[in-house]
């Protein structure tokens, strides 16, 4: 990232709300009428389509847990026993993914990423996608269930975690490089 005299840019730094869920929600938000819908988990996930996820999600928000991860040891990371990925499609396109990491079990279960693509936010199924992410974690019976968000992501995210009954329990700061 540069400035406006063409400088590279230093870090950027993000406050981050660490949220946790002590215990599964009542009910399941029901999948939205309109568009075809369907949520799958993946297995064996080339490295290249989490890339191309990652990257249309996460460039705006500047995550960077993966951003230069090799390609092999990305592999290891996503295919692993202990990490589960779902990726949402709306009438055949991919739209968002979620991924969850069970190797603290059987104390927490965390959703590491969660997001949905640019050309699919603001239509009303962030609330159903998060629902099926959360009920995926709670299906490992986890003690609690954590996720993380910050000030470089959406706006609404965190409003979006409160109100499905993730409660903050700590913050902290980072610095984050941007994504150029």
């Amino acid at each position: 990232m540069t400035n406006e005299f063409g400088e590279r840019a230093g870090p950027l730094l993000a406050r981050i709300t660490h949220l946790e869920m002590l215990s599964p929600p009542a009910h399941r938000v029901q999948m939205p009428m309109g568009p075809r819908l369907a949520v799958f988990r993946v297995r064996d996930m080339p490295p290249s389509f989490y890339r191309y996820l990652y990257r249309e999600i996460g460039k705006a928000h500047h995550w960077m847990l993966r951003r230069e991860d090799p390609d092999e040891h990305l592999s290891d990371i996503i295919n692993a026993e202990t990490a589960e990925i779902h990726v949402l499609y709306v009438d055949g396109c991919p739209a968002g993914f979620f991924e969850l990491d069970f190797s603290s079990l059987p104390s927490q279960t965390e959703i590491i990423y969660f997001g949905l693509t640019p050309h699919y936010q603001g239509r009303g199924l962030s609330k159903f996608f998060l629902s099926e992410a959360i009920f995926a974690a709670w299906s490992h019976n986890p003690e609690r269930l954590v996720i993380h968000t910050n000030t470089l992501d959406s706006p609404r995210a965190l409003q979006l975690y409160q109100r499905m009954g993730f409660i903050p329990f700590a913050w902290s700061q980072e610095e984050v490089e941007p994504w150029l």
